[in-house]
């Protein structure tokens, strides 16, 4: 065969290839175009209440909007698997995190981890109480003014004198929050008192049980408040079980859906509403200012509402 015709037939071969070589590293940069322009690691208390799926709702919406990636993970009120989830976060070097802690002191060590990482921290709902854990912005309700919400609505429903009960979960410090403005409101109050606070961890079947032991101890209780919707539902369990539903009024927070309908049907008389959507999107912006440079603020509140019923102006 020529010559000629040899280095013909051999640049026919290489000139396909060549273009589509070419071509490969053309999608490359287009994906590398859509790629988030952060990544950041949650790790949320839990998925399973109302009030978080609305919070992760609000993260996932606010995160679209700047273009970052959520590895979104759970703790599920277990401290020790969120430290682990946390660790995962670490390992992958994502850009920021968000962390709801299951226990406002324990998850300290994480934090202080993710410090010396180098990966800024941003608490949302909880914050973190551990010393020399370094959080860069806590979003979350105004549960001081939240729990002083609560407290009038009881004060008013029981006439402003009986024996009140709280339904407590202390390890979580947006709780401890609430519960301070509840008892600070409370006191001003002569008429009241606090006859029990005992631990409810949040969940419907202790605080059923917590309910239990409280009305079999003060039988002359007046109200219950429950630090949350699922520790006002399951007092409400318990109430009901123990015939005295209409004779102990109950105050939660949170208005998820189920109670808002139990306070429609007149058996919880007020719960706090929250806003945890505007949680979730006020965390990721503070975590885009943050990553742009600009100044960040230590505390974003949330202001708190009264919800008393469909009918009622709230």
């Amino acid at each position: 065969m020529p010559q000629r015709a040899l280095v013909a037939i051999i640049l026919a071969a290489l000139i396909p290839a060549a273009l589509f070589l070419a071509g490969c590293g053309s999608d490359d940069s287009a994906r590398d175009s859509h790629q988030p322009t952060a990544t950041i690691g949650v790790s949320l208390l839990t998925r399973t209440h109302p009030f978080y799926q609305d919070l992760e709702a609000g993260l996932q919406a606010a995160a679209k909007e700047h273009g970052y990636q959520l590895l979104i993970q759970s703790g599920e009120f277990d401290v020790a698997r969120q430290k682990d989830q946390v660790e995962n976060f670490l390992v992958r070097k994502v850009d920021a995190i968000v962390l709801c802690p299951c226990d406002s002191r324990s998850i300290g060590t994480s934090v202080a981890a993710a410090n010396a990482a180098g990966i800024p921290v941003f608490t949302a709902d909880i914050a973190v109480l551990a010393e020399g854990a370094e959080v860069v912005c806590h979003t979350a309700s105004d549960n001081i003014a939240g729990g002083r919400l609560a407290a009038k609505a009881i004060v008013e429903a029981i006439g402003g004198a009986g024996e009140i009960a709280i339904i407590d979960h202390p390890e979580v410090e947006s709780v401890i929050q609430r519960v301070s403005g509840f008892e600070e409101e409370l006191a001003k109050h002569e008429g009241v008192t606090i006859v029990a606070k005992l631990p409810g961890r949040g969940t419907k079947d202790m605080a059923f049980r917590t309910a239990e032991d409280i009305l079999q101890s003060h039988p002359d209780l007046d109200a219950i408040f429950g630090i949350n919707d699922d520790s006002a539902l399951g007092a409400l369990a318990a109430v009901e079980k123990a015939g005295k539903q209409g004779e102990v009024v109950i105050v939660g927070f949170d208005a998820v859906p189920e109670a808002r309908a139990a306070i429609n049907a007149g058996k919880i008389h007020a719960d706090v509403i929250q806003e945890p959507g505007e949680i979730g999107k006020a965390t990721i912006g503070a975590i885009a200012a943050y990553l742009s440079g600009q100044d960040v603020p230590p505390e974003q509140l949330i202001p708190c509402s009264l919800f008393t019923g469909d009918d009622a102006s709230h």
